[in-house]
């Protein structure tokens, strides 16, 4: 592949963020267009300001890997997933407070508003999406037909449709209003990793662990476009607002940059070391970011939906080596065929040019281990006195309480997106260690010394706080097993529903053979009778 020399319409780097010590996982754009989301294999929430020498905020409460983020529309909550089977809805201020809602019974893979910002919907390990209300802040309804772990679900931009993919190497529709699966795709070699609608809901993108990136049309259910551009799985991708372009992220440490009205690669982006786990498109399109296994999360100008499309047509027919025409089948009839990536595709290999990124200032709000688990399966916990400090303070160590972080190794492996087993073992697509900082043991030493915070505020005698702490626990099973025991319920109420329809069916059957039989005795006594 040859190397072009950038021209005005190129994507370009704008800023790197700096502060999450393990793989970022997921990150998201505010509606308001001032900052931007990431969640992390460190377990912590980052909301980084996009204006110049602001401070970040790190927020902690997860107790494992962070899966999933997004923006509320209105930019006033964010919603996260872990690995620890909660999902947290957070108000993004210096109390750092957050609400946890617990129904899943295994990792949440991924969390998403719809686009009125009312409900949530969540994919897990557990072969279950399910759907929450925001408001009333509990779980409403859960859809049962996946049959491995589910990997990704979104809103269409009407709320009408759910669309579902996972490791049973499909891609599920369902309608929200009579919770039925309406449509599946199968056409998949690996598991399917991500789903997406585009912004007028006519289309669906799908990805997955094969490489392949494929779009369909939801108005005639067929595949009309079939990408094959990257060398290894495609873990997340973005449409733009326009619905021209679409950007993916692949563990094959690239970002790349595929326009959908041509039906071809354009722009292969380097810029992370290790794989490309997450990728979104601003709400404005303008801008775009990609964090990865390195830890970084970039953030780059978009640059070419700034001209008309036909402007941008005209600058690459000018350059040196342009890209091929579309394939024809992509202007009529758009039939479904394969495309690879073009030689001439342009790459661009940034140096980190911006200029922007001194490394913020990270505050660190931290939360009490202790939360209450509400009668409706959500846990509200809240922050401890005095939970903003440093990030510099060594949080990943030590609680807000001062006590160690129970079976925290010094050697982190990230195990976000690994075909792990049940038990608490970690296999990953990549792997990560982190370092153990010089001084460690003195900051041990110091706060061994340090009386526990929690413990004079509360007055508690620390046999009390672990009884409370296993009453918590068990609440949570309780809850986790009540959720199992209301899908129980519904699928039995269904099976009821079925029968008392067949049993009604075969009432009416017999009814009316009583009654053709009875007309039938009546005419055969009413006819005479001669005798000779």
């Amino acid at each position: 592949m040859h190397t072009m020399s950038s021209v005005m319409e190129d994507p370009t780097l704008e800023r790197h963020f700096k502060g999450h010590k393990d793989a970022v996982t997921c990150a998201d754009f505010n509606p308001n267009r001032k900052q931007l989301a990431s969640g992390s294999a460190d377990k912590s929430l980052m909301i980084w300001n996009l204006a110049s020498k602001a401070r970040a905020f790190c927020y902690v409460g997860h107790q494992d890997i962070i899966t999933g983020v997004q923006f509320s529309p209105s930019g006033n909550l964010v919603a996260t997933s872990s690995k620890d089977r909660t999902v947290r809805l957070w108000t993004p201020s210096m109390k750092g407070e957050s609400t946890v809602f617990k129904a899943h019974t295994a990792t949440v893979r991924s969390v998403a508003f719809s686009h009125d910002g009312q409900r949530l919907v969540t994919a897990s390990d557990d072969k279950s999406v399910k759907v929450w209300s925001v408001h009333r802040q509990c779980f409403v309804y859960s859809l049962n037909q996946h049959t491995n772990w589910v990997r990704c679900a979104r809103f269409s931009p009407d709320g009408r449709l759910i669309a579902s993919c996972g490791d049973d190497r499909t891609v599920r529709l369902w309608d929200t209003s009579t919770k039925h699966c309406i449509n599946c795709f199968t056409d998949y070699g690996d598991s399917a990793t991500f789903v997406g609608f585009n912004s007028s809901g006519t289309c669906i993108a799908s990805s997955g662990a094969d490489s392949t990136l494929k779009v369909w049309d939801l108005r005639t259910n067929k595949l009309i476009q079939h990408y094959q551009v990257h060398s290894a799985g495609i873990n997340s991708f973005s449409f733009h607002p326009s619905n021209n372009y679409l950007i993916s992220g692949s563990s094959d440490s690239t970002v790349k940059i595929l326009d959908l009205l041509e039906g071809r690669l354009i722009y292969t982006l380097y810029g992370h070391k290790g794989a490309v786990i997450t990728v979104a498109f601003s709400r404005a399109g303008d801008l775009f970011a990609s964090g990865g296994a390195d830890g970084q999360v970039l953030m780059w100008r978009t640059n070419f939906d700034t001209k008309s499309y036909q402007d941008i047509l005209q600058q690459h027919s000018r350059r040196s080596s342009p890209d091929p025409p579309p394939h024809v089948t992509d202007i009529h009839p758009r039939g479904p065929h394969l495309h690879r990536p073009q030689p001439t595709a342009i790459q661009i290999s940034p140096t980190v040019a911006d200029t922007q990124s001194t490394d913020p200032h990270v505050v660190e709000l931290g939360q009490s281990v202790h939360s209450t688990t509400l009668s409706n399966g959500r846990t509200h916990t809240a922050p401890t006195h005095g939970a903003a400090n440093s990030h510099h303070s060594n949080a990943n160590t030590h609680h807000s309480n001062g006590l160690p972080v129970h079976g925290e190794a010094s050697s982190r492996v990230g195990g976000w997106m690994g075909n792990e087993s049940t038990g608490r073992a970690r296999t990953t697509v990549w792997s990560q260690t982190g370092e153990s900082g010089g001084g460690g043991g003195r900051r041990e030493e110091e706060e061994r010394g340090q009386t526990h915070p929690l413990e004079v505020l509360s007055g508690h005698p620390s046999c009390l706080d672990s009884t409370l702490l296993h009453i918590v626990q068990q609440l949570d099973v309780l809850t986790q097993t009540v959720s199992v025991l209301e899908e129980r319920l519904t699928l039995t109420e269904d099976k009821l529903k079925e029968c008392l329809l067949n049993q009604s069916q075969l009432l009416k059957d017999v009814l009316s053979t009583k009654e053709r039989r009875r007309t039938e005795s009546q005419e055969t006594d009413r006819s005479p009778v001669h005798f000779t």
